[in-house]
């Protein structure tokens, strides 16, 4: 439905400027944000008379854009010249108002002109209140698969893998510390000595490491068995020690002398530069072996 819109009639029917017109045409008179206005904007003057259009575009108020396309002046036949020009207004959303303020209308190259306007537009009506719940559930959006992104997934399930049998493999070594503080001195030194011989340090030419690893099994038993600081004393510290543990009933002198024997040899490839041999390793093993029995068997007897 179209309607017209007549600015200010009673100025012009007042101002006596010889029935120069101006109409503003428009489909609706309400404004709705999601569209624009279109306006039709007539401007007649009689027969001899010229007139300029307004420009809008300054006087819109409510409005982001005002375009204009101009038609070409059409004169009847009565010698009345109509001019035409065609605007489009797009709305601004909760704007505090939608009009045109007041503009001039020049007539005669401005030797005749009136005032036009103001003109205004109805808002938008109010939206209803928003009750209840959302009415879309929005869904996080995933990063798109990709190559990079599969090889920091792999990275961090690496690390976590890494850090899991980290922490596992500390578990397992303190619950192992722990059942071996438990054992018993020749217990712990059977331990100590199958963890040595599973290293096969012989086998690759280590024959210096398996002596110091050796003779610590030992002292480390003694330790625990007599309370003898054996790890830091010298081969001829610690059985000046042991010959005193011998005289109070402690060390055997047997064992003394097999342990003795069993250090002395060692010390040959530890310090003084002795070429080792498999079979040289194996026998000192075989004597490690023979003193953790004996002397076991002995603390067991003396118990008894």
């Amino acid at each position: 439905m179209t309607y017209a819109v007549l600015l200010l009639a009673a100025v012009l029917a007042t101002s006596g400027k010889d029935g120069a017109t101006l109409a503003i045409e428009s489909e609706t008179k309400a404004v709705d944000p999601a569209k624009s206005v279109f306006l039709r904007v007539s401007l007649s003057v009689p027969r001899g008379r010229t007139a300029e259009l307004p420009d809008l575009r300054d006087r819109a108020q409510g409005f982001s854009l005002a375009e204009e396309f101009a038609e070409k002046p059409v004169t009847a036949p009565d010698g009345t010249t109509t001019y035409v020009a065609n605007w489009r207004l797009v709305p601004e959303p909760c704007a505090e108002m939608y009009r045109l303020r007041p503009f001039a209308v020049l007539v005669d190259g401005g030797r005749d002109s009136f005032v036009a306007g103001p003109v205004h537009f109805d808002p938008p009506p109010p939206r209803e209140p928003v009750t209840g719940a959302m009415e879309c559930d929005p869904k996080r959006d995933l990063p798109p698969l990709s190559w990079k992104l599969v090889g920091w997934a792999v990275a961090a399930l690496a690390a976590a893998a890494a850090v899991l049998f980290g922490l596992w493999f500390a578990a397992k070594a303190v619950a192992r510390k722990v059942k071996e503080h438990r054992m018993s001195p020749i217990e712990r030194a059977w331990v100590e000595l199958e963890r040595l011989l599973r290293k096969g340090l012989p086998g690759r030419g280590r024959y210096k490491d398996f002596y110091v690893e050796l003779t610590m099994v030992v002292r480390r038993y003694i330790q625990r068995r007599y309370g003898i600081e054996a790890p830091h004393l010298t081969t001829e510290e610690f059985l000046r020690e042991a010959e005193r543990l011998a005289a109070s009933g402690g060390v055997s002198p047997a064992a003394r002398e097999r342990l003795g024997k069993f250090l002395e040899s060692a010390d040959l490839v530890k310090f003084a530069g002795v070429e080792a041999t498999p079979e040289m390793a194996d026998g000192a093993t075989a004597s490690a072996r023979e003193y953790l029995k004996s002397d076991s068997a002995s603390a067991a007897g003396q118990q008894q």
